[in-house]
């Protein structure tokens, strides 16, 4: 169709795991599917996989380190309260040459904590 592949993102969809257990790992198999069949981007609702359950938080932030690494480029979440930890996937996976983001977010954080 003439699409560019940097202009396409898919969404592999997230369904909560209090719904089915086997779902974050479904999501994860197809992220990765996606990523080697079409190397395009792709999106995700990352909370939706802690619906209904307890201190979905932590849940959140582990699963979407686990889909950044699978291959998500575009997650959709508060960016505020995610921020950081994102930051440390990528710093973790290559993706921050000599921790620079990383680094430089850290200061920031800490100036505004004077």
């Amino acid at each position: 169709m003439g699409i560019p592949r940097s202009d396409i993102v898919i969404d592999c969809l997230a369904l909560a795991i209090g719904a089915d257990p086997r779902s974050a790992v479904i999501a994860l198999e197809t992220i990765r599917e996606v990523k080697a069949r079409l190397g395009v981007n792709m999106t995700l609702g990352a909370s939706n996989i802690s619906f209904g359950m307890p201190d979905r938080l932590w849940i959140n932030y582990s699963y979407l380190a686990m889909t950044i690494a699978a291959g998500v480029t575009c997650p959709v979440v508060d960016t505020a309260k995610v921020r950081a930890s994102i930051l440390a996937t990528d710093l973790l996976l290559n993706k921050d040459k000599r921790a620079r983001r990383y680094i430089e977010a850290f200061r920031i954080r800490q100036s505004q904590n004077l």
